[in-house]
């Protein structure tokens, strides 16, 4: 059974998916962030693969890939760093929580995708978010070569999709649907009256798929208030924002931050 598959049969709810950026805040950060997340309390990581043209993020994620780019990220920088994922001891946290690429199509396909797809089940990751990736190619021919490789596949869904088409993606996505709250960029501010109407219509559908939302989740309150018809949220922007603090190192910062969301 798949990480993914593990963490929905055992919590059906206030399931917590945190976005990090690879190479973020500096280039060897990033199996310490994703080590200090999992420590932590997060139940799902949600690692950013940095793309110079982000159409989805807003301004907080976007200045961190270009961070990261500056490190020196890349693709392949981040697969000899991911080496070490899986590597610890039985008892240790990241063991078992999963761990997802979101990332844009165009650095994947000047890898190889079929290439970046073993490269990333080999070190341990779980499943995909690309929300460039039609669903006609998907069907065509990128989600056979992902399903060779045991990797879920999650699709973002919107306010404005049908639900014809919220049927379609539930069929073709694994592991859960992204529910994106609104119509705009991460980070921005977002009506939760509304954010929940929306959700409660994406309960009452009855899915397939585990329901997580994202998009101006950042703190106890909008979490809580996103959980109430989903059976979880992701929050980035405001963790970036605290590991870009100047005062704090990446653990403290990642164990304060996710004690504000949790306690």
């Amino acid at each position: 059974m798949s990480r993914l598959k593990t963490l929905f049969n055992h919590k059906k709810e206030k399931v917590l998916n945190v976005y990090c950026t690879a190479g973020f805040p500096n280039l060897n950060s990033t199996m310490e962030v994703i080590h200090s997340l999992a420590a932590n309390g997060a139940d799902l990581i949600e690692l950013g693969m940095p793309y110079s043209d982000p159409l989805a993020d807003g301004e907080t994620i976007q200045e961190s890939s270009a961070v990261a780019l500056k490190n020196g990220m890349t693709i392949q920088v981040l697969f000899d760093q991911l080496k070490q994922l899986r590597t610890g001891s039985v008892s240790d946290p990241i063991n078992k929580v999963p761990v997802i690429l979101m990332g844009y199509l165009n650095p994947i396909l000047q890898y190889g995708f079929e290439n970046f797809c073993a490269t990333a089940a080999s070190v341990g990751i779980d499943g995909l978010i690309l929300p460039d990736l039609p669903e006609h190619e998907f069907e065509m021919e990128y989600g056979a070569i992902i399903k060779k490789y045991g990797l879920d596949f999650i699709f973002l869904v919107t306010p404005e999709t049908s639900d014809e088409r919220i049927y379609t993606l539930d069929k073709l996505s694994s592991g859960f649907l992204y529910a994106v709250s609104s119509s705009a960029t991460t980070g921005s501010d977002k009506d939760f009256n509304a954010v929940e109407i929306y959700l409660k219509k994406l309960q009452d559908m009855k899915l397939n798929n585990p329901v997580l939302v994202g998009f101006g989740i950042k703190d106890k309150y909008t979490f809580e208030s996103a959980c109430k018809y989903a059976n979880g949220a992701i929050i980035g922007t405001a963790f970036i924002k605290a590991l870009a603090g100047k005062n704090n190192g990446v653990e403290d910062a990642t164990k304060h931050f996710l004690k504000t969301v949790l306690q």
